[in-house]
């Protein structure tokens, strides 16, 4: 695995993090805004309104530029899929660790969780959540964590199942290190590499499951864009103005892609595979 496996996609992201932050602040046109929806509504990509505005990928039914929106969308988007992400491996982690450490009835009880968690379809999960707490960004983010740690849990108390035993832990407890000590600075930091592997793989996961929930209606609501719910609002013109549902189609599929890639060769760097 060469360097440019972990360049490359992080290029790529970088460059979605930094069009969504910058690009709408360069833009002159209000991406919530209507305006003169006859003159401006459906336009095809490359084209120039009435008022000197140039539409590089094209305006949607209500007149509003189909990029802008789409980088506003990158927002929301990437906003919750790292926030969701983040927060799942970092719940993942705190319970995995804890189990492994404690064993006994508490391994018992979390393990037992987590797989029947992960018996059950995330998907179904999350639109049954999501139908019961009412849809929205906030609410999306909670079901993003409630459903994604269960996998980072397991990784992480493998690896402290296998760390308690070893001799630097006994000698540790000799010169008079805590067990809470011990578990949080010195185990705990050998074994997040695999729940950094799966929390990045578990970005791109979320932001496509974010973008389904917008799509169904359950996850951000308009007139806030997302990627979701912009495919969502032009599915129905996806004959005569395709574009509208194309690009926030292909911002995701690049996004999710770009996080996969990266997510793959972080974890053959940590296997030893990359062969720097």
């Amino acid at each position: 695995m060469t360097r440019r496996a972990v360049v490359v996609p992080s290029i790529v992201l970088g460059a979605i993090a930094v069009l969504a932050l910058v690009g709408p602040m360069l833009s002159r046109g209000d991406p919530l805004g209507i305006g003169d929806v006859l003159a401006t509504r459906l336009l095809a990509p490359g084209t120039i309104d009435r008022l000197g505005h140039f539409h590089p990928f094209g305006t949607d039914r209500f007149g509003r530029d189909v990029l802008l929106r789409a980088l506003v969308a990158g927002r929301l988007s990437l906003a919750v899929g790292v926030a969701g992400s983040v927060l799942a491996g970092a719940l993942g982690t705190a319970a995995g660790a804890w189990a492994g450490w404690r064993g006994g009835g508490v391994d018992v009880v979390v393990t037992a969780l987590a797989d029947t968690l992960l018996a059950v379809p995330r998907l179904v999960l999350l639109l049954v959540i999501a139908a019961l707490w009412g849809p929205g960004t906030l609410t999306t983010v909670v079901v993003l964590v409630a459903t994604g740690w269960m996998g980072v849990a397991r990784m992480v108390r493998a690896e402290v199942l296998g760390a308690r035993h070893r001799d630097w832990v006994d000698a540790a407890r000799a010169v008079g290190a805590t067990d809470a000590r011990i578990l949080w600075r010195h185990v705990v930091p050998n074994a997040v590499g695999p729940a950094i592997v799966a929390t990045t793989l578990g970005v791109g996961n979320a932001i496509l499951l974010e973008s389904g929930l917008s799509f169904l209606g359950l996850g951000i609501q308009p007139p806030a864009p997302s990627w979701g719910n912009m495919i969502a609002g032009g599915r129905d013109l996806i004959v005569t103005a395709p574009w509208i549902a194309v690009t926030p189609g292909l911002a995701l599929v690049v996004t999710v892609l770009a996080c996969t890639m990266l997510g793959d060769a972080l974890r053959d760097r940590l296997a030893g595979d990359d062969g720097i």
